[in-house]
């Protein structure tokens, strides 16, 4: 069976810009996108990660009864995923797991830049429990709100791209981490537009289950 990314969100528009993105960042793998219908629309802080848990991990556990290869939790925040690890026999990946492991096997520094300021402790305290602080510079907010990622495109990838321009000038770092699975459509503005590394969460995942699986 393909690899399975369960986006904890009820969003099935981002579950489709992910798996676009998984299956450019590695096209020996096959993916297939499952959009959890029980969660909330997005995933915005602590609330909305325990929201969104139970119907991911029903969503895994079918994944895992039908032989999924490997599973990727399509949310920065890497909800669920110590439970998710647990039920699944295959390999099970966070994306924000993912880039972090990315960037310390790379020895870079990083930033990451997130939506709202609501997300910050869950994503300093994820990168602590990985035991990466070490390569962490800041979290950074960029204030825009993850369905305003599609909603206002335009304006939000300007935010976002200020954001990571002031993490370029003042984090002293080799890459800035895109803090959102919805950030994938402003991967290559940011590249372009940047003198460090940008690390996309979501290609990143997908490439580790060419090595994983």
């Amino acid at each position: 069976m393909a690899v399975v990314i369960i986006n904890p969100n009820s969003t099935a528009s981002m579950t489709e810009a992910m798996v676009r993105t998984a299956r450019h960042a590695a096209p020996g793998r096959e993916f297939e996108g499952w959009t959890s219908e029980e969660g909330p629309a997005s995933i915005q802080g602590e609330a909305d990660g325990a929201a969104a848990t139970p119907p991911l991990l029903r969503l895994v556990r079918k994944a895992a009864e039908r032989g999924a290869d490997g599973i990727i939790i399509g949310c920065f925040d890497d909800t669920g995923l110590a439970e998710a690890a647990k039920i699944a026999g295959c390999p099970v990946v966070g994306i924000g797991q993912a880039a972090y492991h990315f960037a310390a096997l790379r020895q870079w520094r990083f930033s990451v830049v997130t939506t709202l300021p609501v997300s910050v402790p869950i994503i300093e305290h994820n990168i602590r429990g990985f035991g990466l602080g070490g390569h962490l510079s800041r979290v950074r907010a960029s204030n825009v709100a993850v369905l305003d990622l599609e909603r206002r495109a335009d304006a939000s990838e300007q935010m976002i791209l200020e954001e990571a321009r002031a993490a370029e000038r003042e984090d002293d770092i080799d890459a800035v981490v895109l803090g959102c699975a919805g950030m994938v459509n402003v991967t290559g503005t940011l590249a372009q537009s940047l003198g460090i590394k940008v690390i996309d969460p979501v290609a990143v995942a997908a490439s580790s289950m060419l090595w994983l699986v």
